[in-house]
């Protein structure tokens, strides 16, 4: 009981994230299962199952907040399905103890990447129409970053949010809203692909409905707090979450024999995090001043006119 019922929170904080930043669903879950120590096929299909209610929840809650650009949900839901199929079937059929390092250490890298995106890349966009991503940039990012979800258990959203808030035009609370919507045909094409290949035996069902429970009362929440909370905090305190949850798993794996060296491992990690985060909290305090005083530099010349 007490399992299911982390679990559960589990779920809540990771679609709470997912929602409200456009990724980390996956990996955040998939981490946690894999450092239970639950084979790298069976976490991501148990993720994948989950993500197909608690992704539905999440893309209406989005829709009626008007948080999505439907053309832009149509030009990715096939290649990204086709690819999350292909992935499902490829993880399926390697050996769970052979993969699961490898895994970490992709969900790891997915980590970093989102810590340095958010920390140093990330700019707000302004609120304007653009045209969608052109067919010959949409096909092979949903095909890449569908593969990508599948096989490490999360990867759509630290894929493709990246790459469509780097086109100018779209806006972070659009961006988000389309990722968390597509993303219901990649965790449905994901599940198939993992179905075919393990069999409904292999899916832990009291795990996937914690899951389920938790995402589905933290859908809406995160569609409503798109708007106010900073995505770039967010996003450096998920990706430090990420490195922290499967630096375990990578140290156990690769220096079996070290034991004495992890405190030190973890302490270096955390205190880096703990940088980021300062250095992120500091800059979002500095965008909100130059904003106080840019919005009074505009009231004092409208009075002024």
């Amino acid at each position: 009981m007490k399992k299911l019922l982390v679990l559960s929170f589990v779920g809540f904080l990771a679609q709470l994230i997912d929602g409200s930043l456009g990724m980390a669903y996956g990996v955040t879950s998939s981490s946690l299962l894999l450092a239970f120590g639950i084979a790298p096929a069976v976490a991501s299909a148990s993720v994948h199952l989950s993500e197909v209610v608690t992704t539905a929840a999440s893309g209406i809650s989005h829709i009626r907040f008007g948080n999505v650009d439907r053309k832009m949900v149509f030009r990715l839901i096939i290649p990204g399905s086709v690819g999350a199929f292909a992935g499902a079937c490829f993880l399926s059929n390697l050996p769970g103890n052979l993969v699961k390092p490898y895994v970490s250490t992709f969900l790891l890298i997915l980590g970093v990447y989102i810590i340095i995106r958010f920390l140093f890349l990330f700019r707000p966009t302004e609120e304007k129409e653009s045209p969608p991503l052109p067919y010959k940039q949409s096909i092979p990012l949903g095909l890449i970053a569908g593969f990508a979800d599948a096989t490490g258990g999360g990867g759509w959203g630290p894929i493709a949010t990246p790459i469509l808030l780097s086109k100018k035009g779209m806006t972070a609370r659009k961006v988000i809203g389309t990722v968390d919507t597509t993303e219901f045909a990649v965790a449905l094409s994901a599940t198939a692909g993992f179905i075919l290949s393990l069999g409904w035996d292999t899916v832990n069902w009291l795990w996937v409905g914690a899951l389920m429970l938790g995402g589905v009362f933290a859908a809406p929440i995160a569609a409503w707090l798109v708007r106010i909370i900073p995505a770039q905090l967010m996003g450096v305190f998920v990706g430090g979450f990420i490195i922290i949850v499967n630096a375990r798993t990578l140290v156990t794996s690769w220096l079996p024999n070290s034991a004495e060296h992890y405190p030190t491992i973890y302490t270096l990690i955390l205190l880096l995090w703990a940088i980021a985060l300062f250095f992120s909290v500091k800059k979002q305090i500095n965008i909100n001043k130059n904003n106080l005083v840019n919005g009074s530099a505009t009231k004092s010349d409208n009075r002024a006119i």
